[in-house]
């Protein structure tokens, strides 16, 4: 007799971890003198934790400090430096009872998603994605209910949208910046279209893990247009802290109490020394936006020289840091595509499917958060590969 697979089986796979491997499988094959793999496919900042906290937790384990569980919603410090923090940044005044500590933002979303939705309920979002959002609501039982998104609304969706769903879903997801295009949602659209939610009960998550990344207007956070909202951040990105682990939500209150219930029994807590270094990365605001100026010279130059070298279909890239290709004019296939691109020019990318099942094949996802000398160089290994 066969044995019963749940319904978690039918999650897809997250793409750019295959890709990670790939390329990580690439680069240990390469001979001595072959040029090394440039990587662009993962959102992993090159930089690295911020010294300062890297020191916090070296000082926190030679001074034999208790390493044990926290609070399920983490140390009562660091969540009222992320308070802070929301008072310092927007002017936003919110209670550290409301903030949970998670296992990196990929911890959030899962807490927040059984909270606030059932089996069985619809959640929209633009599409392109990130790829978890829909895989996580598939795992849980709900559905993703995805708005196809392109250049003419910068890849965000709008009220029009929303108005012509049938049924309102359950809750909306809206990144800004988003990942892949990078691209933000104006003040007024964002606040239209919390307002849309709030009148017609759908539940806002609010995806600002990229704040912090813009090279031009600064966003707003949703924790201040609509109490309603579940906002979801991490110290992944702007902090560079991608492998300590340490996201946060902070919740409405009619979910506060769900959330740590839940974060009891599915985490317990995340990682102690990783939430003493989280604390610590506040106080380095100067190298934290030297990195950003690092950013935005590989933007600068991406958005200038990809294009000559044949990638000319980008995305605006307001924020976070990637550019989202049309790659149409060159392959219907951008597993194919990456995969060769891999193999013959050294260079990872992310192909559209993993953002897009529909349309992806004709895209791509370049990153561009790794050592600034690799982005110059990537360009002209993909004009010379082109033109082979």
């Amino acid at each position: 007799m066969a044995l019963k697979v749940g319904r978690g089986a039918e999650a897809p796979p997250f793409l750019v971890m295959d890709v990670i491997s790939a390329a990580n499988a690439r680069a240990a094959a390469l001979a001595p003198g072959e040029p090394g793999v440039i990587r662009m496919e993962v959102g992993q900042p090159g930089t690295g934790a911020p010294r300062g906290a890297a020191e916090a937790a070296i000082r926190a384990l030679q001074a034999g400090a208790p390493m044990g569980y926290t609070e399920a919603f983490g140390l009562r410090s660091l969540r009222e430096r992320i308070a802070r923090h929301y008072a310092g940044r927007y002017g936003v005044a919110v209670p550290a009872g409301r903030v949970a500590v998670t296992v990196g933002a990929s911890g959030a979303f899962p807490l927040a998603f059984l909270a606030a939705f059932d089996p069985g309920d619809s959640v929209a979002m633009a599409a392109p994605f990130y790829p978890p959002y829909a895989n996580i609501l598939t795992a849980l039982g709900m559905k993703p209910q995805l708005l196809p998104c392109g250049p003419e609304t910068r890849w965000q969706p709008t009220v029009a949208m929303l108005e012509a769903l049938d049924p309102i879903p359950a809750g909306l997801i809206v990144a800004s910046p988003c990942n892949p295009a990078g691209t933000m949602l104006p003040p007024a659209e964002f606040a239209a279209i919390a307002a849309w939610c709030e009148a017609r009960g759908v539940r806002l998550v609010s995806d600002e893990i990229y704040h912090g990344l813009t090279y031009g207007e600064v966003p707003e956070t949703t924790a201040a247009a609509f109490p309603g909202a579940i906002v979801v951040n991490s110290f992944s990105k702007y902090f560079s802290m991608t492998g300590w682990r340490i996201g946060w939500l902070v919740l409405p209150e009619d979910l506060v109490r769900p959330v740590e219930c839940l974060a009891q029994n599915m985490f317990i807590s995340a990682p102690h020394v990783a939430q003493v270094a989280a604390e610590a990365a506040f106080d380095c605001r100067e190298e934290l936006e030297a990195n950003i100026a690092r950013y935005r010279r590989s933007r600068a130059l991406l958005l200038q020289a990809l294009p000559e070298a044949g990638f000319d279909r980008l995305s605006p890239a307001d924020g976070a840091f990637y550019l989202w290709a049309d790659v149409g004019h060159l392959t219907n296939d951008s597993v194919e595509f990456c995969r060769r691109m891999l193999a013959e020019a050294g260079i990872a990318a992310t192909p559209g499917v993993d953002f897009d099942r529909e349309r992806g094949r004709r895209f791509l996802r370049f990153s561009y958060c790794g050592p600034e000398a690799d982005m110059a160089e990537a360009p002209a290994r993909l004009a010379a590969w082109l033109r082979r």
